[in-house]
């Protein structure tokens, strides 16, 4: 057998490199490159191989470990999970920076490769830098923590391990039911090992997502349920767009005019104009999709966790008669919530469902019922992203002119706080796909990592960040990464003085408002951020605005200059679009504020619309 002598590091990234997938007809590397910050767990062995891979496996330079691997994970959003990258960070702080991001990625089910520097495997000069000891468990580092938050995690003290790991690891990140994050820790003293490993390993190899078939009985069962139903209503989840199925639901919900809501993920699976489309659904979504849920005999519900922001906390649906068909990759969350489960791809199972109905068309009356309900949404969305010079400015309005200046292939990408219930509301989508709501783990800090990611994805198209300034106080270092790889970005930053949509909740629960607005919390005196100055102190171009019409026009600016763009403009921090659909929340039972107590008093009446067993 022919061997190379290599070092554990080298084989990883040659490993690495010769994956391939097929796209469009073209074999390109399944692993788009990743992202890298060298400390001493990482940089005398790792470093060597991903340099001498240069423009073949690109490392692009990160600022943060937690914000470079949130950038890899919306690279996987954006790239519908066809192609990932890795994420490179040395041992201890590093390390654990990037617990985070493995959160998104795991709450998401998306696909992202973390790779950790870790202490030494022979443990002779222990304690290291950096290293925290458990005295009862020497074996235990911080990488342990990545358990808890990863599909995959290994440990590799042998340069060997990699030819059985390696393969397992790219099996998680591949499969359409187990996707998300997978982790290696990487002992100093092992990247360094060298080993005589098989040239076969390092053969090209072309890999895929597969495509599972439903069960024909599981198949049976749904149609029948299908077909029983008066009042059915098709819930849209981001595994429409993983499977590449927003053709196939659109002509499903045509032939059987069922009307399609769209969970936060799920959103721009249908055009904004389908006729069949009534909106996005729960605490978060439109009113006609929620009246239109309340009122359902049965949900379909496609590629979907199904999470509480969609369902209300399960007290949305209240027909008593409900019953649920999942359509889901994942036996998990297919078998969820009483259901009848469909356990496969979800477009594959859309085309084999229509099949299974032929002729059956849903009543003419909840059809049209759907259609007058989301033509008076729309007209009042309409009403609230006008354009204009009044003040003050509301969310939504600011979501109105990012919509106008967006064009079809564009992102918009925002993530936490209330720009994820403004953008999904009031966002009427120009073509399929483009919307980066991260609300599946709501992580702060995502909105211009993750925007760096997208623009990697689609690097002819512009994205549209928006962020609020909690979160770009937390987490803005990669303007600076955009402006030095030339991955430009428009970001919109809305000032609304501190952390306005928690102070919302925090008074809907009675309680007075406290240490969430910069007001409201404890200071010795007053700070106006101003954060075009700050972004031009990263070389991005930064200006602020005062009006709706001054920010439609700073979008067309923003679109002609060659670098991110950064737009600041104060918001209104009351100025909400309203959603009356219920959300659980924990409200205190014993309180001295009679506020509170009548707060109490309204969770029970929604917990009593609960849908119980789920």
């Amino acid at each position: 057998m022919q061997t190379a002598r290599l070092t554990m590091a080298q084989a990883l990234v040659r490993y690495l490199a010769a994956q391939f997938t097929e796209i469009d007809g073209q074999e390109v590397p399944l692993i788009a490159g990743g992202f890298a910050i060298f400390g001493h767990g990482n940089v005398t062995c790792l470093s060597e191989p991903l340099q001498a891979a240069g423009t073949v496996f690109p490392t692009w330079r990160g600022q943060n470990e937690q914000s470079m691997a949130l950038a890899a994970v919306a690279y996987a959003k954006a790239m519908r999970r066809r192609r990932f990258m890795f994420a490179v960070s040395s041992i201890g702080p590093g390390a654990t920076n990037m617990v985070t991001a493995a959160g998104v990625a795991h709450a998401n089910r998306l696909p992202v490769l973390l790779l950790s520097g870790d202490t030494f495997a022979h443990r002779l000069p222990d304690p290291v830098l950096q290293q925290v000891e458990h005295f009862g468990n020497p074996s235990i580092t911080v990488n342990d923590a990545f358990r808890a938050v990863t599909r995959y995690w290994d440990r590799i003290t042998r340069p060997s391990q990699i030819l059985a790991s390696l393969p397992q690891a790219l099996a998680v990140l591949l499969d359409p039911a187990e996707c998300g994050p997978a982790f290696l820790a990487l002992p100093q003293d092992v990247q360094s090992e060298a080993y005589d490993y098989p040239v076969k390993f390092f053969e090209r190899q072309v890999r895929a997502m597969r495509r599972p078939h439903p069960d024909p009985a599981e198949i049976r069962h749904a149609a029948a349920a299908i077909q029983a139903a008066k009042r059915p209503l098709l819930i849209a989840g981001g595994g429409v767009h993983y499977s590449q199925a927003e053709a196939a639901l659109a002509a499903f919900a045509e032939r059987h005019r069922i009307p399609v809501a769209e969970t936060i993920a799920g959103r721009a699976a249908l055009p904004h104009a389908h006729v069949c489309n009534v909106g996005s659904l729960g605490g978060l979504g439109a009113a006609s999709a929620n009246a239109m849920a309340s009122e359902a005999d049965l949900l379909i519900a496609v590629g979907t966790r199904l999470q509480d922001f969609s369902t209300g906390s399960w007290a949305l649906f209240e027909n008593p008669d409900l019953r649920i068909v999942t359509v889901n990759a994942a036996r998990f969350d297919a078998t969820k919530h009483m259901a009848l489960p469909v356990v496969a791809d979800a477009r594959i199972a859309l085309d084999v469902l229509d099949e299974a109905l032929e002729g059956f068309v849903a009543p003419e009356a909840w059809a049209k019922l759907a259609e007058s309900r989301y033509a008076a949404w729309n007209a009042a969305t309409e009403a609230r992203v006008r354009a204009g010079n009044d003040t003050p400015v509301t969310y939504a309005q600011t979501v109105g002119a990012v919509n106008r200046a967006a064009r079809p292939g564009d992102t918009v990408l925002t993530a936490a706080g209330g720009l994820p219930g403004e953008l999904n509301m009031n966002w009427r989508a120009p073509a399929l796909g483009g919307v980066d709501i991260e609300f599946g783990y709501s992580c702060m800090g995502y909105e211009i990592a993750g925007g760096w990611g997208a623009k990697l994805a689609n690097p002819d198209h512009e994205v549209f960040v928006m962020v609020g300034d909690g979160s770009y106080l937390l987490m803005n270092s990669d303007i600076l990464s955009t402006v030095m790889t030339g991955h430009k970005l428009i970001i919109v930053v809305c000032d609304n003085g501190g952390f306005a949509v928690i102070d919302r909740l925090q008074r809907a629960s009675g309680n007075a408002s406290f240490n969430n607005l910069l007001s409201d919390c404890r200071r010795v005196r007053d700070v106006k951020v101003d954060f075009a100055a700050h972004a031009r102190a990263m070389g991005a171009h930064g200006e602020r605005v005062e009006s709706i019409a001054d920010l439609d026009a700073a979008l067309t600016r923003a679109r002609a200059v060659d670098r991110t763009s950064v737009i600041a403009i104060d918001v209104d921090a009351y100025g909400w679009t309203p959603n009356e659909a219920w959300w659980e929340v924990g409200v205190p039972e014993v309180s001295g504020r009679a506020e509170v107590l009548a707060a109490a008093a309204q969770w029970q009446q929604g917990r009593a619309k609960q849908r119980r067993g789920v």
